[in-house]
């Protein structure tokens, strides 16, 4: 179904554009990269000086090295724009401290007590929190999606659709889906 246009005219004011890519190193390794800009449709006028139109307001990089175990070996923030030029991009470096976080193993956690208000860059901190799925999305690249291994498959129960008691499980997953019981739907 395509999204419906609005019933009543509008005129942009803000475009916010995020990028990731995934990308398999010749070392073994997996660099995430990801970038976040912000852009305004007219002039922006902010204490330290205006930004013209199409200008980025923000624009921040973050780069993660992570292992198949999806721990993150190398972590690099850049800034190249932000509103406080001179003191927005000193933050970069203590986003070192990612170095040893697994990425599915209390990661959106242990980000929050490092870099959360203060101790973080707002947009670099939230531009990380996208990046498990990121890798999630690049790992499969490389796996054959399948019902024959011995373990679940990692997408199951995971999001509403491949809910391993839902129609999709039962239709490609046919081995792992199990059909709802009284328990279950008192639980819920």
């Amino acid at each position: 179904m395509a999204f419906p246009e609005p019933a009543i005219a509008r005129r942009r004011l803000h475009t916010r554009r995020i990028e990731a890519e995934g990308f398999v190193r010749d070392d073994g390794l997996f660099d995430l990269d990801a970038t976040l800009v912000d852009l305004k449709d007219a002039d922006y006028e902010i204490l330290s000086g205006v930004r013209p139109a199409g200008t980025p307001v923000h624009e921040m990089r973050v780069r993660l090295t992570i292992d198949r175990h999806f721990n993150i070996v190398d972590a690099l923030a850049d800034t190249a724009w932000a509103p406080y030029t001179g003191y927005c991009e000193t933050i970069a470096p203590a986003y070192r401290q990612l170095i040893g976080l697994n990425l599915f193993q209390g990661f959106r956690k242990a980000m929050m007590e490092r870099f959360a208000e203060v101790k973080g860059c707002t947009h670099v901190t939230e531009l990380l929190l996208t990046l498990p799925t990121v890798a999630l999305q690049t790992f499969a690249t490389l796996v054959r999606e399948d019902d024959s291994g011995d373990r679940k498959p990692y997408q199951l129960d995971r999001c509403h659709a491949l809910d391993s008691s839902g129609a999709a499980a039962r239709k490609y997953y046919p081995r792992w889906y199990r059909p709802r019981t009284v328990a279950d739907s008192e639980n819920t």
